[in-house]
């Protein structure tokens, strides 16, 4: 059964600012509103006399008003004093209406809550929760939710709407008794335990999340992820994609490389063949740390594709990630006669015409480019083979619109996605559950281990003094800065000023600067400086972190490495140690380091595995950086934590088969209750 919708305001009436702030919360069904859990709870359910209050303690106080009046202090406030039989305490409101006014005249019973302090004319509470309560009104039995909100949402309406929302959502059980963990509360007890705790229920398993209730709640939203996954990857398999077979051309490739593929690239490229033969969509994960040798197994994949008289697209999220690929594939597939056509957002006018219609021709039978791959205009002929590499940084869209340019053919192509950014077992079982992952798990030989080294910003110079040595041996060096210009706000070298510093350190060395904000035709001329060994020393911000492959370079240098992300900074580093030489990257950072600051670069100092580097990056960060716009700004996962909540994660991927094979219609409930229309984002 579906869950209902949230009643709508009755006929066009605008909404109230309240009712507006719950729809930015998303919470448009009961279900929502219903699964908005407490951040915290405070205790109402026992009143402590007014003259036991110590200063800076937080309380329940009731009292009668014996004096009220609105007073003029710098501004105007509302000054009313209670008390009760062990003594009296001030209430004072510096903002209020004239209603409040009214109803806390002499006499009124008030129950007020707030935090106690001196005040000049005896113990204070400065703007406390209180309300007008009748004689006799009985306390709370229960903890008192305070809820995630915001300035136009009061908590007393959205605690209203919770208990409202818990009464008419259907939380009936869906899922068999007996194939739940043992030990976990039915879904409506779960919610009336998180919304409405007992008094003497223990805080600390409501804090940490380890209460039957939360246990349930986490269950119940991995279950529901691992359903939506698993009926993606169903309904993929009832879709038609082209059977691309490799043939001569693929063979011919192959023998002519320089070089012999590892047995870990060999294996990839197996199972990436084995998935192109079949009359269904693949939709693979190719994951190898930085260096690896990714992009000559994408190579085959699209010589596979060609083969059998397809076109393949290879998009990358930069254009000079997207450059490093075009020319790799050029110089390979060129020489077999094949078109490799260019598309960047740089690229335009006539060239660029003349591009998208060679592709729509089916003359290109690769393309290679940026987002511009997927702009409207370009039209393929025969889009057999998609090929998406550092995926994290696509949205879904994207994504999808790449997928699309085959749907007027009722075919899908085949889709490849790779990543430097290896993904953690528990992110591989969650997040990408119905994605086939192949691993290249070994570096080409004669590539060097990186010694990496962490020092303070203090020594710079002995760091400059090791470039100059690098330079005078013939090598190469990148200093990575994280700002183009000055920031007011954030104290960091920018990259202009670095260069012109390292320029006059270093007479008779040429110094490139290289940032996102050079035109593209600049850009290219500086790296092309750089890869031919012309320029010693390139100094760059971010925009080199993948693609860019100088075997002579042997020293990389960041600075504020504190700035960058892990993921970010293994990136970064994978930009040396291509050669024979043995290849250093520095981390600088400036005083005082954060703890997430510090475990970066011990991270980074520990260990070059970009599978152990991805792992800590998980424990410091969280899924998200992993999971990049596949979320669309949505988190899949509100309750569970893939780190603690690992035994119930492998609970939910046992089940989740087993209840869409004997109960469909019960899974789809469960998907719809927790996903909606969330479940579109896993389709990428």
């Amino acid at each position: 059964m579906p869950p209902t919708a949230a009643p709508k305001t009755p006929g066009n009436a605008p909404l109230s600012a309240p009712a507006r702030a719950m729809k930015k919360l998303g919470l448009l069904r009961d279900i929502d509103t219903a699964l908005h859990l407490p951040l915290r709870y405070v205790d109402e359910t026992r009143i402590t006399p007014i003259g036991t209050l110590r200063d800076g303690a937080t309380g329940l106080v009731q009292g009668t008003v014996v004096d009220s009046r609105v007073e003029q202090r710098g501004r105007r406030q509302l000054v009313v004093r209670l008390a009760d039989d062990s003594g009296e305490l001030v209430m004072r409101l510096l903002h209020f209406y004239p209603s409040q006014q009214k109803a806390l005249a002499a006499g009124a019973l008030v129950r007020a809550r707030g935090e106690v302090r001196a005040g000049f004319f005896g113990r204070e509470m400065v703007h406390p929760e209180f309300r007008v309560v009748a004689p006799g009104t009985p306390l709370p039995t229960t903890l008192t939710p305070v809820y995630p909100s915001s300035a136009a949402l009061p908590q007393a309406y959205l605690r209203k709407a919770v208990a409202s929302a818990l009464q008419r959502a259907p939380l009936e059980e869906l899922l068999p008794a007996a194939l739940l963990p043992p030990g976990l509360p039915s879904l409506r007890e779960a919610l009336q335990a998180l919304h409405h705790p007992a008094k003497d229920l223990d805080p600390a398993t409501l804090e940490d999340h380890s209460h039957p209730a939360w246990q349930r709640l986490k269950f119940d939203e991995l279950l529901a992820q691992q359903l939506s996954q698993a009926q993606a990857q169903a309904e993929r398999a009832k879709l038609a994609a082209p059977v691309l077979r490799p043939g001569p051309l693929t063979a011919k490739f192959e023998a002519a490389l320089p070089f012999a593929l590892t047995a870990a690239q060999r294996r990839v490229v197996a199972e990436i063949q084995a998935d192109l033969r079949r009359p269904q969509p693949m939709h693979r994960l190719l994951q190898g740390d930085v260096g690896s040798g990714k992009t000559i197994v994408a190579a085959l994949a699209a010589a596979a594709a060609i083969d059998a008289g397809w076109q393949c697209a290879l998009m990358a999220p930069t254009e000079i990630l997207a450059e490093q690929h075009f020319r790799k594939l050029v110089g390979w597939l060129q020489p077999l006669g094949l078109t490799v056509a260019w598309l960047t957002g740089s690229r335009k006018g006539k060239a660029r015409a003349a591009m998208v219609a060679q592709v729509a021709r089916g003359e290109a039978q690769l393309v290679v480019g940026t987002h511009a791959v997927i702009q409207d205009d370009v039209a393929f002929a025969k889009l057999g083979l998609a090929v998406v590499d550092e995926q994290h940084r696509f949205g879904v869209a994207q994504r999808l619109a790449l997928r699309r340019k085959l749907e007027a053919q009722s075919l899908e192509p085949h889709l490849l996605m790779m990543s430097a950014t290896p993904i953690p077992r528990t992110l591989a079982m969650s997040y990408f559950a119905d994605l086939d992952v192949s691993t290249i798990d070994e570096l080409p030989p004669g590539r060097t281990p990186i010694v990496t080294k962490v020092f303070e910003d203090g020594k710079r110079d002995a760091v400059i003094a090791r470039i100059a040595a690098e330079v005078a041996q013939g090598r190469q060096v990148y200093w990575v800065c994280p700002l183009v210009e000055e920031s007011e706000h954030i104290d960091l070298q920018n990259a202009t000023a670095t260069h012109a510093a390292l320029s006059a350190a270093l007479p008779g060395t040429v110094v490139g600067l290289l940032h996102g904000r050079m035109k593209a035709a600049e850009k290219a001329a500086v790296m092309a400086l750089f890869t031919r060994g012309d320029m010693k020393l390139l100094v760059a911000t971010t925009v080199i972190e993948v693609g860019v492959d100088v075997p002579n370079a042997s020293l990389m240098v960041v600075e504020h490495a504190e700035r960058f992300g892990l993921a970010q900074l293994h990136q970064l580093r994978g930009r040396v140690g291509r050669g024979a030489v043995a290849s250093v990257c520095v981390l600088l950072y400036t005083s005082p380091l954060s703890p997430t600051g510090k475990a970066r670069l011990k991270a980074m100092a520990e260990t070059n595995d970009g599978f152990e580097i991805a792992r800590r990056d998980l424990d410091i960060r969280g899924p998200g950086e992993f999971m990049g716009a596949r979320q669309s700004g949505d988190a899949l996962l509100r309750f569970a934590d893939l780190a603690e909540d690992a035994p119930l994660l492998e609970a939910a991927r046992t089940l989740a088969p087993r209840l869409l094979r004997e109960h469909p219609q019960a899974a789809a409930a469960h998907v719809e209750r927790w996903l909606a229309s969330k479940a579109e984002f896993l389709k990428a």
